[in-house]
């Protein structure tokens, strides 16, 4: 091109190029900065960062662990002693942004309509747990490891299916499993499954299912708190409006329901107490997706989406414990992990954009931080492995790093033990012998090592043929056998090998609804969930 003698033609379209750059980057820069209908606007005076501790507190022997049959022993007693009765429930409330330690909650004033679905009663509300109960999301302390043997590695429609239930409706959720129930999380009236229908008419429902048969005990429907995020764009139709995994010790289960809170029932699906931790919307109105986990008598939750916070909630009554707000929160998809410092201290582990935090998870005090390359959305879940934390995500799964617990204060430059450009978007990736695999959402393969970061292998999986973001859930391990669930390929099963070495690819050809949930094990059985069903996997010669 002859730039003198077209000079004038060149200036304007060198303008123009500019202008549309300049508008494009409002557009992208608007929806974080005002946030959906509905979305949170940023509270004056909201630190970014919870409250940090004078000192590192220990553990707390107040607050000392109660075992599955103590609890069953309590529960008995007050059975016969009649003060266990409609007097123990309560809703409460937490909307209040402001730091509370100790404090009974209010009285909830957005009121939930409840719905329950009988098919049979439970005969006894204690139910033992095995050291490696499924009861949480990814199973014993997040790990997604199980060393269950006799696990199927192939099956099909007609090959290594104990049963099939029909579940009230979809969801992302996992299934949890006691030695004799499973528990599982799902929505209806409105989005996936339901032709849209009015968000007005969208409930989250749990379900208590027999694992030895699959019959459903009993379904307790909950309302949406409204307004709730809109099925569109996106968040909430990849995942939809029951991501929160529930949690149960074996005489209670615990379950979120986002703007709806979190609502403990007993085994026989009688509700014990409900608790709002929040009713916003995060600035994307992604939908919530953080799991429950429990430590001591507390209820501890991932209230990021809702109310910028984390919460502990007193597991007899509902009650706030604690309350760390923060607006790093924001963005921060992940369930936090309990981390064994030493003899008499843990700590509280999660990942948020631009940092890693330890809380004190008897007080909610932050006792240490890391600063770390992942910023955006972090949907991945902290990995522990003895004394170092992994941490994954990021916008656009914008790297990894490894951060060794513990410390006080600010400890980027002493606790950091690698970082690394690879990464997962959403799946949590899982350890196994030294090494961290996943299958990113692209639906490439990764191996890395744990000990320094190093890729180790990555490569396209072939027998993925989705194309849009096929991997949702995460992968586990089962007795050193790698386990990968995608959305609409079935669940390839690999060896734990730093190449890729694909064993089995197991798929429902009757199933063609999406995959979206971690699988869970437990005692030589596999429970998958899709958005329509619930299947257990156990091998013909079990």
């Amino acid at each position: 091109m002859n730039l003198k003698s077209s000079g004038p033609r060149w200036f304007r379209w060198r303008w123009l190029l500019l202008l549309v750059v300049l508008v494009a980057g409002i557009g992208l820069a608007l929806p974080a900065l005002r946030g959906p209908r509905g979305g949170r606007a940023r509270h004056a005076g909201t630190p970014h960062r919870p409250g940090m501790q004078s000192e590192v507190s220990r553990t707390d022997a107040s607050l000392k662990p109660v075992a599955a049959n103590e609890l069953k022993e309590n529960v008995l007693q007050a059975r016969s002693d009649g003060s266990h009765d409609g007097s123990a429930e309560r809703s409460t409330s937490a909307d209040s942004l402001e730091s509370t330690d100790n404090q009974a909650s209010e009285t909830e004033t957005n009121a939930t309509a409840l719905v329950s679905t009988s098919v049979a009663p439970v005969a006894d509300k204690a139910v033992p747990l095995g050291s490696e109960a499924w009861t949480r999301f990814r199973g014993p302390n997040g790990t997604g490891v199980s060393s269950d043997s006799g696990v199927a590695t192939e099956w099909s429609d007609s090959k290594n299916v104990k049963w099939k239930t029909t579940i009230p409706g979809a969801g992302s959720s996992s299934p949890i499993v006691t030695d004799r129930y499973i528990f599982i999380s799902s929505y209806s009236g409105y989005g996936a499954g339901a032709s849209q229908g009015s968000i007005e008419t969208l409930k989250r429902n749990l379900s208590c299912i027999d694992r030895s048969n699959g019959k459903i005990l009993w379904t307790k429907s909950v309302d949406a708190v409204q307004p709730e995020d809109a099925y569109r764009g996106m968040g909430v139709p990849e995942h939809g409006y029951a991501t929160n995994t529930p949690v149960t010790d074996g005489t209670s289960v615990f379950a979120f329901f986002g703007k709806s809170g979190v609502v403990a029932y007993d085994m026989e699906g009688k509700e014990l107490w409900k608790t709002s931790v929040g009713t916003e919307s995060g600035n994307r109105g992604w939908g919530t997706a953080a799991s429950l986990i429990l430590y001591k008598n507390l209820v501890i939750v991932n209230a990021a989406e809702e109310s910028q916070s984390i919460r502990a909630l007193d597991k007899s009554t509902g009650n706030e414990v604690w309350k760390a707000t923060a607006s790093a929160l924001e963005l921060a998809y992940g369930t936090p992990v309990i981390a064994r410092v030493d003899d008499q201290r843990d700590d509280l582990v999660i990942a948020v954009p631009g940092e890693v935090w330890g809380l004190n998870p008897d007080t909610g005090k932050l006792a240490w931080y890391a600063e770390t390359t992942l910023t955006g959305n972090l949907s991945p879940s902290v990995i522990l492995d003895g004394d170092v934390v992994y941490v994954f995500g990021g916008y656009r799964s914008s790297g990894s790093m490894a951060v060794r617990i513990g410390g006080k204060g600010d400890v980027s430059k002493t606790h950091v033990v690698w970082t690394s450009r690879n990464s997962s978007y959403v799946s949590t990736p899982v350890l196994n012998q030294g090494n961290l695999y996943w299958i990113d959402d692209r639906g490439t393969y990764y191996c890395a090592s744990a000990k320094t970061g190093e890729l180790l292998h990555r490569s396209r999986v072939t027998g993925i043929q989705s194309r849009d973001r096929p991997v949702y859930a995460s992968p586990i391990a089962i007795n050193g056998t790698l386990y990968f669930q995608t959305r609409h390929d079935g669940v390839f099963v690999t060896s734990s090998k730093p190449e890729l070495d694909v064993l089995h690819q197991n798929r429902f050809e009757s199933d063609s609804s999406m995959f979206n949930a971690t699988p869970a094990v437990y005692e030589g059985e596999l429970f998958l969930r899709s958005d329509t069903a619930l299947y257990c996997i156990a091998s013909e010669t079990k």
